[in-house]
């Protein structure tokens, strides 16, 4: 089914949400495998980190997810390290499956739809072209299915058969305050985040921007299924930051995010998650 923006309030009304950014995981690797024809750059091969995040927002009345990271299978098969399990994570943040948060997905691949079976009941929010992608006949290809797990494109079938997905063309207001956009190119309806916060607005750049790296230098991710369309995100990235309407930037696997936000510093999740704004 598809969504139309809603809740459209007048500002004093709008959402004011905590987003809190957790480290799942964590990889080593280097330049030349995450940035496309890194060569081109005339930049040494040095080795580079990638870190997994999943990101929750939260206010008095709400709960969002936004991704829910990589299963187990998912991590263990391409050898990524554990820092914490997600649902481990989720349930210091107090979400309660029980519940059925709204999950926004920004994208299907493995290290971002693998949990989603937590969830069995919360409605998910994601780009038609996205799920037309995913469900459709080109998901098996290798270049495409590499990044993806068929049991949860399984899984992803079995919500939206079951009338649990909403999707959007565009962008979409999935509650007052939470717009959630589509730019493409990582994958045919990669999505970003943009949620109104204490301190200001928060861009959650999700995949649409792996490292801080990739809009300084104007360097795309390896993996993309629409180069100019990729080109493009990185512009919107831009434009919504000079324009005002996103103070905060948070890049999707950049070890350096955490960083850059105020840390948590007590309980399961210390040391590996950060907070922006004051859930009100």
């Amino acid at each position: 089914m598809s969504t139309a923006p809603r809740d459209r309030e007048a500002p004093a009304a709008r959402g004011r949400y905590r987003v809190t950014i957790v480290k799942y995981g964590e990889r080593a690797t280097t330049k030349s495998d995450v940035y496309l024809n890194h060569h081109i750059y005339g930049q040494p091969d040095d080795p580079i980190g990638m870190d997994y995040f999943v990101w929750v927002i939260q206010d008095g009345e709400r709960t969002i997810l936004v991704d829910t990271g990589f299963s187990r299978h998912g991590g263990e098969v391409r050898r990524r390290t554990f820092v914490i399990d997600p649902a481990e994570a989720y349930r210091a943040l107090d979400i309660d499956p029980a519940s059925a948060p709204v999950v926004v997905v920004t994208h299907a691949h493995y290290d971002h739809i693998g949990n989603l079976g937590l969830f069995p009941d919360s409605p998910v929010v994601i780009a038609q072209a996205e799920l037309d992608f995913w469900l459709g006949p080109l998901a098996g290809r290798t270049q495409f299915h590499h990044s993806v797990e068929d049991e949860e494109l399984a899984e992803l079938r079995a919500a939206h058969e079951a009338g649990r997905i909403s999707t959007f063309r565009g962008s979409v207001e999935v509650a007052p305050g939470v717009i959630v956009m589509e730019v493409g190119g990582h994958t045919p309806g990669q999505s970003i985040v943009l949620v109104e916060t204490s301190e200001g607005p928060v861009l959650l750049a999700s995949d649409s921007l792996h490292y801080y790296e990739e809009l300084e230098a104007d360097m795309p991710f390896a993996f993309v299924a629409d180069l100019p369309a990729m080109y493009r995100g990185f512009d919107t990235v831009q434009q919504l930051i000079d324009e005002g309407r996103a103070r905060h930037l948070v890049a999707g696997h950049d070890p350096a995010t955490l960083a850059r936000f105020t840390p948590v510093e007590t309980g399961p999740l210390a040391g590996i998650a950060a907070t922006i704004g004051t859930a009100e």
